[in-house]
């Protein structure tokens, strides 16, 4: 077998492992970054939104991430899963979220500050990535990049938190480009996001579902957040779901103690979350 013949059949083993039957399902596909002012009645309008007023996201110097890809909201289960795994932590960092109805209810009766990237919209419905964070972000801008095959983007956020010793923390919520058979699609979607990354010199949180199935993905993750100085939160409990024996999910960061990271179990959706706990420096 030739190395573009198995690199398809790798293509069709991620396809059926992630469920992927919808070529001919008919999507709105937005054309521009948009991120929403208002999930409970969204208006996805803006490439950026920013608020005057920030609290630090930290409290007393710390602050836990949890990141979740979060299946769309297929499984019964996905509520009790998310306030499980969100119940201490000030950031929540989602990848395909489906913004039902189900998902809006849980989102009014929570207290969490919430932006959205619209990367498309299936029977009306919006789906992307969302952050929930105990505090407003300071701005986040939404990023588009578009799965070549698929003709599907894939979304991220970047946000930028105030923290309590006066320094900002830029936090990238990624969900990755996943069907393209080489290299450049993927590159491109993160090289989108080096200008604001270079131009920053404090705390950097870079997470995700980045979608890397085979090792030539990860070479260029990890070239990318060596080159901005990021480190790969080692997790004591690893059980990140796998394809052809790659982790999908990662967290990287820069500039603040990693205190725990793990990823547990959970049958609620295809992917197990990252949970990391950090001190600032």
């Amino acid at each position: 077998m030739t190395r573009y013949a198995k690199v398809v059949a790798g293509l069709g083993v991620v396809a059926g492992a992630l469920g992927i039957s919808a070529f001919n399902w008919s999507f709105d596909v937005s054309e521009t970054p948009e991120v929403s002012a208002n999930v409970l009645a969204p208006q996805f309008s803006y490439r950026c939104l920013e608020n005057a007023i920030a609290h630090p996201l930290d409290t007393d110097g710390q602050f836990t991430v949890s990141v979740w890809n979060i299946y769309k909201q297929q499984r019964e289960n996905w509520r009790e899963a998310l306030e499980s795994f969100s119940q201490d932590s000030e950031l929540v960092l989602l990848q395909e979220a489906s913004l039902t109805e189900d998902l809006r209810d849980y989102l009014d009766d929570t207290a969490w500050k919430v932006r959205m990237a619209n990367a498309f919209k299936f029977m009306n419905t919006p789906a992307g990535v969302m952050n929930l964070s105990s505090v407003n972000a300071k701005k986040t801008c939404a990023y588009l990049a578009m799965e070549p095959w698929l003709r599907l983007p894939k979304s991220a956020l970047l946000s930028e938190f105030a923290l309590s010793d006066g320094s900002t923390l830029i936090v990238v919520n990624l969900h990755g480009v996943n069907f393209a058979v080489g290299l450049e699609e993927y590159q491109e979607q993160l090289d989108s996001l080096r200008v604001v990354l270079d131009a920053h010199s404090g705390p950097i949180i870079l997470a995700g579902d980045f979608n890397t199935w085979r090792q030539a993905r990860i070479e260029v993750v990890k070239s990318f957040a060596e080159s901005l100085g990021l480190r790969d939160a080692h997790l004591t409990t690893d059980q990140r779901v796998k394809i052809l024996g790659k982790p999908l999910d990662h967290l990287y960061y820069r500039d603040l103690q990693l205190i725990n990271a793990e990823a547990p179990k959970t049958d609620a959706s295809d992917h197990n979350p990252i949970i990391a706990s950090f001190k600032l420096q």
